[in-house]
């Protein structure tokens, strides 16, 4: 079974910055933000196109093929995502961390830290798109980015709430580690039986998390969420078509 690496630093993660939070009264100034943003999403744009050119085996044809096989994948993820509401989902969960924060009274409030936290960390597409990789490949690396995102927003949430954000950790690492657990019961079967399959996932994972990095860097917003049945639909179409 996976060491679930990812999973392990990204609940770390949480805690520590929501220690260092309780510890430091100063929040991060906005230049500081802004930096860490741009360097988060630097990072993320080569993890996604590393964990892609990784899927892409074979011949010059026959990534070519592969590649056609991804972006169809994704084309038909999104109207299946959209059919499913996925995004609308996501955004209902963002406002309603948006509400809990702006209708936060002087009282910290041990409930609200928890629950706005470990909504919003648990339904990121990267916490999807990192634990699939790494139960797929090994690659935690796409959950170590999710960690400093998550470490960011933890700070805020204990400065509001209180301690009760950090306690988030444990559902996500729970949530996390059930996913990678999930995918690395897949990879054998997929890798053996045929490769194409197995590839075909870690490509349109590492396509979908170079989209995060996009709205990260505020290039262009999408609606990532609504892609995630993208990574079904890849194998399936593989085995289709290949």
């Amino acid at each position: 079974m996976p060491a679930m690496v990812g999973a392990f630093i990204n609940s770390a993660g949480i805690v520590l910055a929501g220690v260092l939070a309780l510890v430091v009264k100063k929040p991060l100034s906005a230049a500081n933000q802004s930096r860490a943003r741009i360097l988060l999403g630097a990072f993320t744009v080569w993890y996604g196109l590393s964990l892609t050119l990784s899927g892409l085996n074979g011949s010059v044809w026959h990534r070519l093929k592969q590649l056609a096989i991804v972006l169809l994948a994704m084309a038909l993820g999104k109207l299946a995502g959209k059919g499913m509401r996925l995004q609308k989902l996501s955004n209902a969960i963002g406002r309603f961390a948006t509400r809990t924060m702006n209708s936060a009274s002087g009282k910290p409030e041990f409930n609200n830290g928890f629950r706005v936290a470990t909504a919003l960390f648990c339904a990121a597409p990267l916490a999807i798109l990192g634990s699939v990789a790494e139960g797929l490949d090994g690659f935690y690396k796409i959950l170590c980015v999710k960690t400093v995102m998550d470490g960011l927003a933890t700070m805020s949430f204990v400065r509001s709430f209180g301690w009760g954000a950090i306690l988030s950790a444990i559902p996500v690492l729970a949530w996390q580690g059930a996913i990678i657990r999930g995918a690395a019961l897949l990879q054998g079967p997929l890798q053996h039986q045929t490769q194409p399959l197995f590839d075909s996932i870690i490509a349109t994972d590492g396509l979908l998390t170079f989209s995060v990095a996009l709205v990260l860097l505020q290039i262009k917003k999408v609606a990532v969420a609504d892609y995630l049945p993208s990574l079904a639909l890849a194998p399936l179409l593989t085995r289709w078509l290949w």
